[in-house]
């Protein structure tokens, strides 16, 4: 019989370090942050984070500082330029009756301006580097998510080849933001 509650997921523990749940281990790797962060009530907390492209590869050894620093700049002026992908409207910035002010701030403005400089070293949103850094880093996919799905000229990649795509245009990108 039911008792009416519903019962929650919790995370498992392992001695005294607490894991994720196995539902959200299936969306790759999962790492707690290094150090604590403030929660929605002001408390010390430390979640869990995806391991991100751009982090992989750092460890790895496959990118250098200043190439992850440059797709870190990338992927802050993507999101200041609110060009990620179509979420939801928040409905606290729907604009009441009579107003019609909606257009772009000028922080916004100027972080797309950037990205289109950037895109336009790169090739273009059509090249494979600037479509490779347009959905890797900006819209956040995985390398072989981009690979399959975009490549060149519509045909799949090689992961291996996308990540070269993009080790290129971070290369690119780390020359152009000056670092």
């Amino acid at each position: 019989m039911s008792t009416g509650r519903r019962s929650r997921k919790r995370a498992a523990t392992t001695g005294d370090e607490v894991v994720p749940t196995s539902e959200r281990q299936q969306h790759g790797d999962v790492e707690r942050l290094a150090h604590s962060i403030a929660d929605e009530d002001g408390r010390p907390a430390r979640p869990f984070r995806t391991v991100d492209t751009l982090s992989a590869m750092l460890r790895r050894g496959t990118i250098s500082p200043a190439m992850h620093q440059a797709g870190e700049d990338f992927r802050v002026l993507f999101h200041l330029g609110s060009l990620e992908p179509l979420r939801a409207a928040n409905l606290a910035r729907v604009p009441h009756r009579g107003t019609r002010d909606q257009s772009t701030s000028v922080r916004q403005g100027d972080a797309r301006k950037k990205i289109w400089e950037a895109l336009r070293l790169l090739g273009g949103i059509a090249s494979p580097a600037g479509s490779c850094v347009w959905h890797v880093i900006g819209c956040e996919w995985s390398l072989r998510e981009w690979a399959l799905r975009e490549g060149w000229g519509g045909r799949p990649l090689a992961q291996e080849t996308a990540a070269g795509v993009l080790i290129g245009a971070l290369g690119a990108l780390q020359a152009h933001f000056g670092l």
